[in-house]
């Protein structure tokens, strides 16, 4: 599935850790988004480290010349690649479709091992519906990725990005990908229904939480949110600002589930799993929308879940379904959300072209349409963002201005939840929903958690500290 956008905004505010990291994931969403992060070392096989402070782009580049670029895309983004085109008929692109690294393919790492081994065949430009590549193909790690703020995007470009947009492929301060959409995550409520039972939106999670034990006694039933699927921590413990996924450095990561930001985020799902108002199914199973789809009263979720999940999957009618801000806990001084998705943009540092590959880049980064069709995924880029949101309004499907609170959750993605190169989807598949449907509670199940982030982490060579 398709993640559909989120963020718009060109008004930026302070991040609230300072440690560059993680925001998002994006593209299809159907297993495990590997999030990304940290390298370290040099280029594969030890044979030398390409970073250049002396060079106009931050690393040792090829000769340049006026070649033409190969550009690989899922495809999905193909429009846009063939839309470039059409726009720059002087200077086209070769057009490569592949599988996107979608669902931890891992084949874009597995390619350019292969071309690293030759010494050849590299494509300049390459798109991924995850963001994890930077965790191997920085100059720091691989050596594989171009550095993109140390000269070679102009800065007035990166800043155009939402606010931590680029946060999930930034490490030490060296930026490697154009952010193509974000996905944060906003409160998704079905307005017909809130109307008619007399409900108001609640704003914190305390709110949500007592707004559930009502719903459980007075409309049996109606849920207010799922836990079925390998992204749910990306939605409750990222807002909650669990350290389950801390990445502090390029090979250690903090991890602490035992933190009281953890355990208040899981005895909150427990108790909700517990009165029957959080499914405890797959939004996208065979179930889900048969027993359950009609009776979605709210549903914290990325800013895709409106085409993707409401008007795709369970064909909620137009006019119900409307969005609200990310929910806030009460103790914590500022509001935090999570991110679910959001493809990037990597270019080559083995490209004989990278003026070319950087136009690029910036060009379909920037478009909220290609060839007169909106772009499937909300961008990252602020002013295409608000071009895309408002045209997405004019459909007539939402029952609110969806506008304000994906601008606001843009800003509000959590920067402490990391970007590893492992994937704390597959780890809370693999540990807490099997052990969920042994019927254990997620908050008996954070030891189980913490054991496993740990070792598959240490596999990693990551350093793991509480």
């Amino acid at each position: 599935m398709e993640m559909v956008p989120t963020n718009l905004t060109p008004g930026r505010r302070p991040r609230r850790a300072s440690r560059v990291r993680a925001a998002a994931l994006a593209g299809v969403v159907v297993g495990a988004f590997a999030l990304a992060a940290c390298g370290g070392g040099t280029s594969v096989g030890g044979s030398k480290d390409i970073a250049d402070s002396d060079s106009q782009y931050g690393f040792k580049a090829e000769t340049q010349g006026d070649s033409q670029i190969t550009v690989w895309v899922d495809s999905t983004r193909q429009p846009a690649a063939e839309a470039y085109n059409k726009a720059h008929p002087d200077n086209p692109v070769k057009i490569v479709t592949y599988d996107g690294n979608a669902n931890g393919s891992n084949s874009f790492k597995t390619k350019f091992q292969l071309f690293d081994r030759a010494g050849s065949g590299w494509p300049d430009v390459v798109f991924t519906t995850d963001n994890n590549s930077a965790s191997w193909g920085s100059f720091d790690g691989t050596g594989d990725l171009a550095a993109m703020n140390k000269g070679l995007v102009p800065d007035d470009t990166l800043s155009g990005f939402a606010d931590g947009a680029l946060d999930v492929c930034t490490i030490d301060g060296v930026s490697y990908c154009l952010r193509n959409d974000l996905a944060q995550n906003v409160l998704w409520y079905n307005k017909k229904l809130m109307d008619q039972f007399g409900y108001t939106v609640p704003t914190t999670w305390e709110d949500y939480e007592a707004l559930a034990d009502k719903v459980a006694t007075e409309h049996p039933g109606y849920i207010v949110g799922t836990a079925g699927d390998a992204w749910t921590p990306e939605i409750y413990m990222w807002a909650a600002e669990c350290p389950a996924n801390d990445v502090t450095g390029a090979t250690s990561v903090t991890v602490d589930t035992s933190d009281p930001n953890c355990v208040k985020a899981a005895q909150m799902l427990d108790k909700l799993i517990a009165n029957k108002t959080m499914s405890t199914l797959s939004l996208f199973g065979p179930e889900f929308a048969k027993t359950e789809g009609d009776k979605v009263l709210m549903l914290p979720g990325p800013s895709w879940y409106g085409g993707s999940v409401f008007q795709g999957t369970l064909k909620t009618p137009a006019g119900e379904i409307a969005a609200a801000a990310p929910l806030k806990w009460s103790d914590a001084s500022d509001t935090s959300t999570g991110n679910v998705g959001g493809g990037a943009w990597w270019i080559s540092s083995h490209s004989k072209n990278l003026a070319a590959a950087s136009d690029f880049a910036t060009w379909v980064t920037s478009q909220s349409s290609f060839d007169g069709t909106l772009a499937p995924t909300y961008p990252a880029f602020s002013s295409a963002a608000s071009d895309w949101v408002a045209e997405t309004q004019k459909s007539g499907y939402y029952a609110n201005d969806i506008s304000e609170p994906f601008q606001q959750a843009a800003g509000e993605v959590w920067s402490g939840w990391g970007s590893a190169a492992f994937s704390q989807e597959a780890i809370w598949a693999k540990v807490v929903q099997a052990g969920m449907t042994q019927g254990k509670t997620i908050e008996s199940l954070l030891p189980a958690w913490q054991t496993e982030i740990e070792n598959q982490a240490k596999t990693l060579g990551y350093e793991v500290s509480k």
